[in-house]
């Protein structure tokens, strides 16, 4: 653990007191410095990505939060700042999102590329052991990334409300929308089959249907309305497709729940009882990764990180301790 804490302050140490030409050379450039914050970019493949460190100082192994989308932001996550009380908690952008760099290339956007970024990033600010947060879209991209690239380090993984089956998160959507009045389900039909889904009704449609299982604060979250405000459109319709309750985009045929039993690290799943995500298939991920956890947050949806926080972050933050104590006993 010291050893840890002295990598990610040298790491730190270094990218704030070296010149901007050596800061190129490595790839990370430090924009803004208060406290044990700090702000910059990193090099990637396609481009720069922002990033966020809170808490740079704390003792305790790093927290990297994926975020969703894809093409969405940070911003909707920023309560997870709260951990970093006990350890350092890692913010970023990924390419063609938020702050970072919006390249005109759509052969970016794509499962493999963004899994090396994520390798990326920790290289470049030296997290050689993290515990990973992916929520929803951030969770298919944590969980392909300990998959597929098979690193080191990765002491635990949190998946909020992960995408883990694209058919599978479809057909939860057609679930809960049957729940809704015919004429509301008329509506969603006729966008999908006309392709207009700029009209006021089918975006009335939407709000009614994010009420009741994306978030039921009301009114919203000012960081979960900012993140909404600058999702990248053109990456979530290529990743994924026009609706929730329809995938055409290059997602629509990930599927990793014949490999959740490899993950090699601790696994925590978590949803709302009103999840787009549902409990009953977070359940039935959970059966497929032996010694996992499962938290169903009563009466909350898919951002149950912000309408039940004080518990979510107890769950995260319990997790994270038990994960790490298992490894120091091993």
């Amino acid at each position: 653990m010291l050893l840890l804490v002295f990598t990610v302050a040298a790491v730190l140490f270094a990218l704030c007191t070296t010149t901007d030409q050596k800061n190129a050379t490595s790839g990370v450039s430090i924009t803004k410095t208060e406290g044990d914050t700090h702000e910059g970019y990193i090099n990637v493949t396609g481009g720069r990505v922002w990033f966020r460190i809170v808490g740079a100082d704390s003792p305790g192994t790093p927290l990297l939060v994926l975020h969703g989308g894809p093409g969405a932001t940070h911003d909707y996550l920023e309560p997870l700042e709260a951990l970093a009380d006990e350890r350092p908690v890692v913010f970023y952008d990924q390419l063609g999102c938020g702050n970072s760099d919006h390249p005109d290339d759509p052969a970016l956007w794509t499962v493999e590329r963004y899994v090396g970024e994520v390798g990326e990033v920790r290289d470049a600010l030296g997290l050689d052991r993290v515990h990973l947060l992916g929520q929803s879209w951030g969770g298919a991209l944590g969980t392909a990334y300990v998959l597929d690239a098979e690193p080191d380090g990765v002491e635990s993984l949190i998946l909020s409300a992960p995408l883990l089956d694209a058919n599978r998160w479809v057909a939860d959507q057609r679930a809960h929308l049957a729940a809704f009045p015919e004429g509301m389900q008329e509506v969603v039909r006729e966008a999908e089959s006309t392709g207009n889904f700029d009209s006021p009704e089918y975006q009335e449609a939407m709000m009614t249907y994010y009420s009741r299982h994306v978030c039921r604060l009301s009114p919203w979250p000012e960081c979960l309305n900012r993140s909404f405000e600058r999702l990248t459109v053109p990456i979530y319709l290529q990743m994924w497709g026009p609706s929730e309750f329809t995938c055409t985009g290059t997602l629509r045929t990930f599927n990793v729940t014949d490999r959740l039993g490899e993950i090699p690290a601790p696994v925590l799943f978590t949803c709302g009882e009103h999840d787009e995500a549902s409990p009953a298939t977070m359940a039935h991920f959970q059966g497929l990764v032996p010694g996992s956890e499962l938290a169903v947050f009563e009466g909350a949806s898919h951002e149950h990180h912000l309408e039940e926080a004080d518990a979510y972050l107890a769950a995260v933050r319990g997790f994270m301790h038990c994960a790490t104590g298992r490894r120091a006993g091993a």
